[in-house]
């Protein structure tokens, strides 16, 4: 027992002259890259909305114009496949009469289409035509890229440069030489598109349209070791 006392109180000695290990020194940084591009693309937001005395009737009178818009679209060069039905609905419609009681005027339907376009110059004839064709409510025309990988990579190149940057004016500010890097952590690519919208388009037709520019933007955290 008393050997065994001494080689414990020897280990409790040894490990009390240890120096403390202090945890490695790090430093993260957060870099942004951000790459303008011209947009290659549009996308429409067009649809139609019509009230009639019966819900059947208004839903046939806003298919019959959608119809029509889409039998020309198809015309201008328009794919089936960049012409999508975003939202269908039909609703009662309410008024006030004379007695102050709340009646059922009208059944009001609407029809949303989503329109890629993918001809930039033709981008102006196409909107007089969709307005002449019957649609009567423009709630939205975004640009973007048909392939957006490549901006979107040289975003993250950026932002990764830009984190190297930071770091290493970090350092030399610090006094501390820049260690090797322990960890990326990718923020993610967020587009920024242009966008206007309206809502009485009668009195748009003829007017100029302008893409702009598309901005993609990226963002990385990076841990680098200092003192290495």
């Amino acid at each position: 027992m008393r050997t065994h006392a001494r080689i414990l109180s020897l280990c409790l000695a040894l490990g009390a002259a240890l120096p403390a290990l202090a945890d490695p020194a790090t430093l993260t940084v957060t870099g942004q890259g951000r790459i303008a591009a011209t947009p290659d693309m549009a996308t429409v937001s067009l649809g139609v909305e019509y009230t009639a005395a019966e819900p059947l009737l208004a839903v046939n009178q806003t298919s019959e114009a959608v119809d029509a818009i889409m039998a020309k679209l198809t015309e201008m060069g328009i794919a089936p496949r960049d012409m999508q039905t975003a939202n269908l609905s039909v609703g009662e419609v309410w008024n006030r009469t004379a007695s102050g009681d709340n009646e059922v005027s009208g059944y009001r339907a609407s029809n949303l289409l989503r329109v890629r376009v993918r001809d930039l110059d033709g981008l102006g004839e196409i909107l007089q035509t969709v307005l002449e064709s019957g649609a009567n409510d423009l709630s939205g025309l975004s640009f973007g890229l048909t392939d957006p990988r490549p901006v979107e990579d040289k975003a993250r190149r950026a932002a990764v440069a830009d984190a190297l940057a930071k770091a290493q004016l970090y350092a030399e500010a610090a006094g501390m030489p820049l260690g090797p890097i322990l960890s990326i952590e990718e923020g993610g690519s967020l587009p920024e598109f242009r966008y206007t919208s309206a809502r009485s388009v009668e009195a748009m037709a003829d007017v100029p349209v302008a893409a702009g520019e598309t901005v993609v933007s990226d963002s990385v955290t990076v841990v680098f070791s200092l003192g290495e």
